[in-house]
């Protein structure tokens, strides 16, 4: 078994390579020389030795391929869009999870896709009840379990928070009027 290993480790360019001196440097770059070959990789300091997997731990098996990233906002990546129009169909609220305490305003919303999201309304106050049109945006409300989506204020039914003088863009408040001194 080590042989037929060794046979098929031993490419036509490896044994090319292998004829050359180890002395002489090679002469085109395209040839790599003994030393090139098998050079170690650089590899930033660390005070842990890294042990590479032996032979047979390979061929048994070690070797696990990573488990593939899964999406915060999954009704969104399937389609790849960053809104999606939907209806809601409740308004409600939710109870944060453990240290925090107060009242979550969220809504129970379908999508145009047909499936059925819980969606977080941001900001204080709100106009939209059952069968308002509303637009829905990625990213989740940490303290609300399976809240995964967020309601964009300002767009369609759903207006703007009144009153807002800070982070107006992300609440869909225009700019307040100066007003004039007569």
């Amino acid at each position: 078994m080590p042989g037929t290993i060794l046979r098929y480790l031993a490419t036509p360019i490896l044994r090319q390579s292998m004829r050359q001196p180890l002395a002489r440097p090679s002469i085109s770059p395209f040839l790599p020389t003994f030393q090139t070959a098998f050079r170690p990789a650089i590899r930033s300091f660390s005070s842990t030795p890294v042990q590479n997997a032996t032979l047979m731990q390979v061929l048994r098996g070690c070797r696990k391929g990573k488990k593939a990233r899964h999406a915060v906002s999954p009704a969104l990546a399937e389609r790849k869009s960053p809104f999606q129009k939907g209806v809601c169909l409740k308004v409600g609220i939710t109870r944060p999870k453990k240290p925090n305490s107060g009242e979550r305003k969220t809504a129970r919303v379908r999508l145009t896709t047909g499936r059925v999201v819980t969606a977080y309304i941001p900001g204080e106050g709100h106009n939209i009840q059952q069968h308002s049109v509303v637009l829905v945006r990625g990213g989740r409300s940490q303290d609300c379990p399976g809240v995964r989506y967020h309601l964009v204020r300002g767009a369609l039914d759903l207006g703007g928070v009144t009153g807002r003088s800070t982070s107006r863009s992300k609440y869909g408040t225009k700019k307040p009027k100066k007003a004039t001194v007569s």
